[in-house]
């Protein structure tokens, strides 16, 4: 999963969002193939390409509810002067046995089923009496209410062409085509077609497991009763959530105490069912922010390789940040700061693409484009540090939602975008070209 700790530098060094960035997709590993069965597989990525084994459909068969005939028995037929035919009997979805249908005959047909020998095209039912003698029909009777529909005779009242409401073998796909590439994300209609050509199992890259814990002894789970000083616990609910939008299996821990051994023993714990791990919180330079302690500790007793490195970004939000990897099996770590906005803004930039990195898949980012600033005013934007701003996007526009606080979190349910004000931007006017990372 993850290869040598991270690079470090001084503790006054301010590094980039890119450098950071590149450090994690540096250190983070797809995961490992493996057969599943095909609902566990869906939202994995496909491994190999796939081949069409059988063709789709396997056989000719009928489009509609009908009757199964030669061209030349209903040539020229019409409501004044219909054609009659000799019906030879039904031919069912799944019949194995196929009648033959000879001149002058016809066999009444359902949708799915195998146009059978001598038959050129279907007639839809709707086109005939259904058998009744009585003029047209809006559909056919139900076999096990009127076994006799089957035989007798039909009156058809419109000619059809050869192939007329056929579907043939082979026009979905043929045996032998390529059915899905390697790097194909499984969705409901690409298991859909690996059922249908008869494929159980499918080798993929799982969906990473990734465990997410906040830290704070002031955080509280929602429905619990709050004290002075307390404050719900949002932070591992949003990045649990986001992970999942992200395409993981992912885990929430309740909040940890800033205990630094009760936090190194949950981290101990979690590590078992982990392909990555994300903490929030505890990362900055307070004399609680136990999970620099914890962590460092962690790693000190890890093999060579691990480690824990805590940073300084040139980023607003989001500047303490944390990452590399802890444990015996190396397990990504992405440790981010507890103000809400600067944890969500953080899992964006950095824990998405780590996530779909484990995956497999070849995009990571979030699709990125450019659009028009509305605002009162101009947005303001300290210099030296990459500015991620919530907004909401729409028509070539974009718009700031809420302040600039990191501890505004109601202004991210209304928000799906971010501005992104480069490093030597101090202003940006209203009606300026701004870049975008849209977020849904």
């Amino acid at each position: 999963m993850s290869s040598a700790a991270p690079r470090t530098a001084g503790q006054d060094h301010l590094w980039s969002v890119d450098e950071h960035l590149e450090d994690i997709l540096a250190t983070v590993r797809p995961l490992e193939p493996i057969e599943l069965q095909l609902l566990d597989a869906q939202g994995c990525v496909l491994v190999d390409d796939i081949t069409v084994p059988l063709s789709l459909p396997p056989f000719d068969n009928s489009s509609m509810d009908g009757y199964a005939v030669r061209v030349a028995d209903v040539a020229g037929a019409s409501e004044e002067y219909p054609a009659v035919l000799e019906v030879v009997g039904d031919v069912a979805a799944g019949q194995a046995q196929l009648l033959q249908v000879g001149p002058g005959q016809a066999a009444r047909i359902m949708t799915g089923a195998p146009l059978p020998p001598g038959a050129e095209t279907v007639v839809p039912v709707e086109w005939t009496d259904g058998g009744l003698g009585e003029g047209p029909v809006t559909g056919m009777r139900a076999r096990s209410l009127a076994p006799e529909s089957a035989s007798g005779h039909v009156h058809v009242y419109r000619p059809a062409e050869a192939r007329a409401h056929v579907r043939a073998k082979g026009s979905d796909v043929r045996a032998g085509d390529r059915a899905l590439e390697a790097g194909t994300v499984l969705g409901p209609p690409q298991i859909a077609l690996l059922a249908a050509i008869g494929r159980g199992t499918v080798r993929v890259r799982p969906r990473p497991r990734v465990v997410v814990m906040s830290t704070g002894s002031e955080l509280v789970q929602p429905d619990e009763q709050l004290r002075d000083g307390q404050i719900y616990d949002s932070n591992s609910f949003a990045l649990t959530a986001a992970a999942r939008d992200a395409g993981a299996i992912a885990y929430r821990v309740g909040a940890v105490a800033d205990d630094a051994e009760i936090l190194r023993s949950t981290i101990d714990d979690q590590l078992v069912r982990a392909d990555l791990m994300v903490t929030t919180g505890g990362v900055s330079v307070g004399a609680y922010d136990v999970v620099k302690e914890a962590l460092e500790s962690v790693a000190d007793e890890d093999e060579a390789g691990s480690g824990i490195d805590f940073r300084k970004l040139a980023m607003q939000p989001g500047k303490p940040q944390g990452f590399g990897s802890i444990g015996p099996d190396h397990t990504p770590l992405l440790a981010l700061p507890g103000n809400p906005v600067s944890s969500y803004v953080s899992f964006e930039l950095f824990v998405r693409p780590a996530i779909r990195t484990l995956m497999g898949l070849k995009d990571v980012h979030r699709p990125r484009t450019t659009a028009r600033l509305t605002a009162d005013k101009a947005l303001t934007s300290p210099k030296g540090r990459r500015q991620f701003l919530r907004a909401s996007h729409a028509d070539g526009t974009v718009r700031p939602v809420g302040g600039a606080g990191s501890h505004l979190v109601a202004a991210l349910a209304h928000a799906d975008a971010l501005i992104v004000v480069p490093e030597d931007t101090e202003s940006v006017e209203p009606g300026a070209e701004v870049e975008v990372v849209l977020l849904g």
